[in-house]
């Protein structure tokens, strides 16, 4: 009993502890994006903003959880469909990779810095320098 009640904890535990992320964008960018907006901005599918500017798409390295957890709800791709995804996209010629951030505070500093940027950050992450976007 005791090992079962252990158990039970321990998931809900690791259960709050999952990322929520949302797309931000910089306080002059758009004011909202669809879901199906996000999903092909995420996969260099999506040339212009609603508002007319080329996005600067901010994403995270391979093996991040966040990243992780965003393509799963967002693109609805793996990590390994998604590295598949963009070496056929790299190699044809057809996409530039997505920038990358080392952490959450960097995205962050990018997104306020630049007009055109967009990128996912867990919800605890966002300051008044960015607004939120989407949120799946």
């Amino acid at each position: 009993m005791k090992n079962l009640l252990l158990a039970l904890s321990l998931s809900v535990f690791s259960l709050s502890s999952l990322a929520a992320p949302v797309v931000i964008a910089n306080p002059s960018g758009p004011d909202a994006l669809s879901k199906a907006e996000v999903k092909k901005l995420f996969l260099g599918k999506l040339k212009k903003l609603p508002n007319g500017t080329a996005p600067v798409v901010i994403e995270y390295k391979e093996g991040d959880p966040l990243r992780a957890s965003f393509h799963d709800a967002a693109t609805g791709k793996s990590e390994a469909q998604l590295q598949a995804y963009w070496s056929k996209l790299i190699f044809t010629g057809k996409a530039k990779p997505p920038k990358t951030a080392a952490s959450p505070s960097v995205a962050v500093s990018e997104v306020a810095g630049n007009a055109a940027a967009v990128a996912y950050v867990d919800e605890a992450d966002v300051t008044d320098a960015v607004k939120v976007v989407y949120k799946p």
